[in-house]
């Protein structure tokens, strides 16, 4: 597998190569990407390095290859800052930003560095790849840049713009860049509104369902490169975001069975994991639909202080070498709950170290932390899924309960829920979010949960909590795209 994976990444070094990503030396927030030689497109092999080379921008450490899961996470109340390394997004986690600060900057530089990679092979693909790979296979390859691009702006979305519920036809989203920048041309364009990004998130996710194929020769592919069940099962999250919920059960339907044992009929046949810790070791199950590859190849890892085992796992797990212990387990958070029971699987992810601090060790391999990251996984879908159905009926659902058990009961098999365990629909909400807190834990989704629902971030250690109405609830816009795009407005 490892060699499969390096292979991969050294045709995406290749696409980058061809096409000559030039960083400018000034501090520019689109990064200047120039094409020197139009043979970029000449060949169909060329063509799928930089295929390649797209999956290699997303998976940057400073973006989905690190370092969002964890401010998705560190933002929340599950964990406490250990080291008060401002490096290490300290700064996020007590809701200290300014527009300067290395996390804001950083994040932002990464996620548009992409956006212009995924644009300017589109761009590309239309000049000239489309004839040379064929209407079939081009569709393949636009799609899946089209896909990634998607993923990218709903992903700065999280974290830079107002949540969907929040005005979203007036209130400042991004700035919606959907052609290549070559060279230094101007930068400056307004920021759309929330609305209309997600308005053209949804546009490129259709277009990736409808054209990816519906699986790939590998695990390994299936696993690391879209197809039609990935779009899909990201259109749960996204309208999961924008309180679509009828929108989530459509498209949750098509790749979640009517009832137990879950599974998708069509396309790759994911599934759950009977034992939740092979999805940490194996990374290619049915139940990984996405997921950022690593090894410990010179070059192939997130880069430092970017690896989600560096910033969980504790300094030694037994008498093994582990992370750095950036951060600790709240001890009032999720793992306090008390329906978070001894006997559930899931337990065995929490450590407790020498220091008497407990850890999160769902990614345990050292230094240099190859653990892959997962981006979505079927039991995200199936928990979306039971969400949508309880708020769209208002009604302690019988499909959402089972959908429920069947996350519960594979790690816990001494629970299990019955529509009588609910008084009411508030009820089966709450136990499905707190299942959410359990099974997504160190993934990057409690600041997604917290924001989408107008909840307040709340309080953790020396970290006061912040409230919706408080300017801290969403990062400040980078000081960088403020400084080089003259349209861009800051966050009030």
């Amino acid at each position: 597998m490892n060699k499969l994976i390096t292979k991969i990444v050294m045709i995406a070094g290749t696409a980058w190569l061809l096409t000559s990503c030039k960083k400018d030396k000034w501090l520019n927030p689109v990064p200047t990407t120039a094409i020197s030689d139009a043979s970029a497109f000449d060949t169909p092999d060329r063509i799928l390095a930089q295929v390649n080379g797209l999956y290699a921008a997303t998976r940057s450490g400073q973006f989905l290859g690190g370092r969002y899961h964890i401010y998705g996470d560190i933002r929340g109340e599950e964990f406490i800052n250990m080291l008060t390394n401002g490096v290490t997004g300290l700064q996020t986690w007590n809701h200290t930003l300014n527009s300067n600060a290395n996390e804001v900057t950083g994040l932002w530089n990464a996620g548009y560095q992409a956006i212009n990679q995924y644009n300017l092979f589109l761009d590309g693909m239309i000049a000239k790849g489309n004839s040379i790979v064929g209407t079939a296979l081009a569709n393949n390859y636009n799609a899946e840049a089209r896909f990634l691009r998607g993923l990218t702006y709903f992903s700065l979305l999280q974290l830079y713009a107002r949540p969907y519920w929040d005005n979203p036809t007036k209130n400042p989203g991004l700035p919606l860049r959907l052609t290549g920048n070559k060279g230094r041309g101007s930068g400056d364009l307004v920021r759309s509104p929330v609305d209309s990004v997600y308005q053209q998130i949804i546009a490129d996710l259709d277009f990736a369902e409808a054209n990816l194929p519906l699986n790939y020769s590998t695990a390994i592919l299936n696993t690391t490169r879209a197809h039609r069940n990935t779009a899909i099962a990201f259109k749960t999250r996204v309208y999961l975001a924008m309180r679509k919920y009828d929108k989530v059960i459509t498209e949750a339907n098509k790749i979640v069975s009517a009832s137990a044992p879950f599974t998708a009929t069509s396309g790759v046949a994911h599934s759950l994991q009977g034992d939740v810790a092979n999805v940490y070791k194996t990374f290619t199950t049915t139940e990984s639909i996405f997921s950022m590859p690593f090894t410990t190849a010179a070059g192939d890892v997130p880069g430092t202080q970017n690896q989600l085992g560096h910033y969980y796992s504790p300094t030694k797990i037994g008498t093994a070498n582990g992370g750095n212990g950036e951060y600790s387990l709240n001890p009032a958070g999720i793992i306090s709950n008390a329906g978070w029971t001894a006997a559930d699987r899931r337990r065995t992810f929490i450590y407790t170290h020498t220091d008497n601090k407990q850890y999160l060790i769902k990614w345990p391999s050292p230094s240099p932390f190859p653990d892959w990251v997962p981006v979505i996984r079927y039991a995200e879908v199936l928990l979306n899924l039971a969400e949508a159905l309880v708020r769209q009926n208002n009604t302690v659902d019988a499909r959402a309960v089972a959908l429920l058990n069947a996350v519960r009961n594979r790690s816990d098999a001494t629970t299990t829920y019955t529509v009588a365990s609910f008084a009411d629909a508030t009820a089966l909400i709450n136990a499905i979010l707190i299942e959410r807190r359990i099974e997504l834990l160190g993934e990057g989704f409690r600041s997604f949960d917290l924001l989408r629902l107008g909840l307040p971030i709340p309080a953790k250690g020396t970290a006061t909590g912040i409230s919706p109405t408080q300017s801290e609830y969403i990062w400040p816009i980078s000081a960088q795209e403020l400084l080089n795009n003259k349209l861009a407005v800051p966050n009030p």
